[in-house]
């Protein structure tokens, strides 16, 4: 199968689902600009330029837009280059979008699919500081009405896409920056991937650990690593964080008895404590051990030395494994080089 790169595949499904449907239009600050979105939409802008639309900052008017277009029958692509420029929409986020569909009685389901960059770096970042490096998936995932996806891989990132633009009603969908250079094997032709799946990436006995979006890159670091100690780790991709695959995670978690999450937003109030919260009402004390691995509660800072502080990286998961297995680690765990999954591009993206 043909390789792509994750940005190659969320460009790919833009034009698909532009060819298949007339009524999908693509919105955004500098969606139609050469770079376009970190060349994400700068296919479809040459394509289909009458249907994609640069717009002006102003978040929450265009928001409006976009829903109103839904309203009238098209279906609404609307993209930020950063996450948190979504809090300038909030309200028409909160207010409109997400409740349509209920204050209609369910006759009006808009498609109105926002598309958001998290920007910082899980494991080390390189600057963007706290207003352009939130991971505010919990606080979408709080709203009724929103679905919230954050697809791994490539071929998610395409399947998700096409399948939030061919569903009714609204959908968040969360793409990290760190991942837009990785590549994997994306099938040509139009596909989707439904929301609430999660994708088991390794099969194990001892423990289950849950991951999020470019937070699956640390796990994936730290699995071979565990299995020379003799940890046996269960490794669940979510890919959605709303609604989220309860029969996969309780069927792993009933098996290993223990649970480990890890997100790319904040440990407080989090995607992974809603999981554990949710584990121990079903288990009740045949849960083990559980532990949430995550953003530490304060704003991201700016700075490389202060930022390799701040995020969490293979080795804590490799600890938190280690200790939640009663298996002695390193008192510094390292992942080997050969373990360490290169990213292409990564130094000079940014």
């Amino acid at each position: 199968m043909r390789q792509l790169t994750y940005a190659q595949s969320l460009s790919e499904a833009l034009v698909q689902a532009m060819q298949r449907d007339e009524r999908v239009m693509v919105m955004g600050l500098g969606v139609d600009t050469p770079t376009g979105v970190f060349g994400t939409t700068t296919d479809a802008a040459r394509r289909f330029a009458g249907r994609v639309i640069g717009t002006p900052i102003a978040e929450n008017a265009m928001t409006g837009v976009a829903l109103g277009a839904a309203v009238a029958g098209m279906k609404a692509v609307l993209i930020h280059q950063r996450m948190d420029f979504m809090l300038m929409s909030m309200d028409q986020i909160a207010n409109q979008v997400a409740k349509w569909a209920f204050m209609t009685g369910g006759k009006s389901k808009p498609t109105v699919v926002i598309r958001a960059v998290i920007g910082h770096a899980v494991g080390g970042g390189w600057g963007q500081a706290s207003q352009h490096a939130q991971s505010l998936e919990a606080l979408f995932a709080s709203i009724p009405g929103l679905r919230v996806v954050m697809p791994f891989t490539a071929a998610d990132a395409k399947g998700m896409l096409m399948a939030a633009l061919a569903a009714e009603g609204p959908t968040v969908l969360l793409d990290h920056r760190l991942l837009h250079a990785t590549k994997g094997n994306v099938p040509e032709r139009p596909f989707k991937t439904p929301p609430g799946k999660a994708a088991v990436r390794r099969r194990g006995r001892d423990i289950t650990v849950v991951a999020t979006s470019a937070a699956n890159l640390l796990v994936q670091r730290a699995v071979a690593a565990c299995a020379r100690r003799g940890i046996e780790t269960e490794w669940i991709d979510l890919r959605s964080a709303k609604p989220w695959d309860r029969r996969a995670v309780m069927t792993s978690v009933m098996k290993t008895r223990r649970l480990l999450t890890i997100e790319t937003g904040p440990r407080a109030f989090g995607v992974g404590a809603e999981i554990i919260a949710s584990a121990a009402e079903g288990m009740g004390g045949r849960l083990r051990a559980a532990r949430r691995i995550g953003l530490p509660d304060m704003p991201v800072p700016a700075g490389h030395m202060i930022e390799s502080q701040y995020y969490p990286g293979a080795g804590d998961v490799l600890e938190a494994i280690g200790d939640m297995c009663g298996v002695k680690m390193p008192s510094r765990p390292t992942i080997r080089d050969d373990e360490k999954k290169s990213i292409p591009g990564f130094r000079s993206a940014f």
